[in-house]
């Protein structure tokens, strides 16, 4: 049994394997941790220690030259889902000169111009750094085929092209985590009005959350078919309940140790003679 309330494995038993169905996961659920609300706050401050800790050996060891080894954090979900509370609780507590951090919008027209990968290519995190996108080239096979933004081949030739793309980061060196927060429509319902509800959280509605609301059904099948068709050995899902933002949280953060914890990073051997600089150092 794993210490801080975990009883299996996150990157385990949150993971898309065969058979997976998504309509079988409770949002409501927190599969694999024995904990509640307060003991998950305790240990997301406790781990946060480790994350930070190995978070630093990857920069370290980078900044060498020693280890080409990077982590990508893909977050996808339906709006309100919590995407930006990961962002801030979880990769918030690292040191932010290691994190890079990608918020894929509706694409320009530059990059309208070019294959769908292209600007995400651009936005690969560095060797020693955890790279997060907030949204990412998922969107290409979701949003576009719910509202049929492309034809069905050219979807089908992204699923492929994804596939190939990931295996090539992830061959490089690039642990790719990939997460879904899974909420129900009704928790969405309940976010959206709280930000109607509150002046300081206007700025976050967007009105046209709830036209994506009425396509609901769509995107479920869409995420099915995504998961189906691009969940691999070397960048498979992870479906995360996301109804209790804290066992999301817990959960990702989880996720991200396991990839650090894979990679193990170690601390740069130094390249001087320590004590000879010590010496010198003391007669300065």
């Amino acid at each position: 049994m794993s210490t801080h309330g975990w009883h299996a494995e996150a990157s385990e038993i949150l993971r898309v394997g065969d058979g997976f169905r998504l309509s079988d996961v409770d949002p409501d659920g927190a599969p694999g941790y024995d904990g509640d609300k307060h003991s998950a706050a305790k240990d997301l401050s406790t781990r946060v220690h480790d994350l930070d800790d190995l978070q630093e050996r990857l920069w370290a060891q980078s900044r060498t030259g020693d280890a080409q080894d990077a982590v990508l954090l893909v977050l996808q979900a339906m709006d309100s889902a919590g995407k930006g509370g990961i962002v801030r609780h979880v990769v918030g507590g690292v040191d932010p000169q290691g994190v890079e951090l990608a918020a894929f919008k509706a694409p320009t027209d530059e990059e309208r111009a070019h294959d769908f990968l292209w600007r995400v290519e651009k936005r690969l995190p560095a060797p020693g750094f955890i790279g997060v996108f907030d949204r990412s080239h998922y969107e290409d096979v979701l949003i576009a085929k719910v509202r049929s933004l492309a034809d069905a081949a050219e979807i089908e030739r992204r699923y492929d092209a994804i596939n190939a793309f990931e295996a090539r980061v992830a061959a490089s060196g690039t642990r790719i985590v990939k997460v879904m927060l899974h909420i129900s429509p009704d928790e969405q319902k309940e976010r959206l009005m709280e930000r109607l509800d509150r002046p300081d959280k206007h700025w976050k509605y967007n009105p046209g959350d709830v036209d994506e609301r009425m396509l609901w059904p769509a995107y479920m099948d869409a995420y099915q078919t995504v998961f189906d068709r691009t969940s691999t050995d070397a960048a498979p899902w992870h479906v995360v309940p996301a109804n209790r933002k804290w066992y999301a949280r817990l959960a990702v953060q989880e996720l991200l140790l396991t990839a650090l914890q894979d990679i193990e990073p170690q601390w740069p051997a130094a390249d001087f003679d320590v004590d000879a600089e010590r010496a010198r150092l003391a007669a300065s």
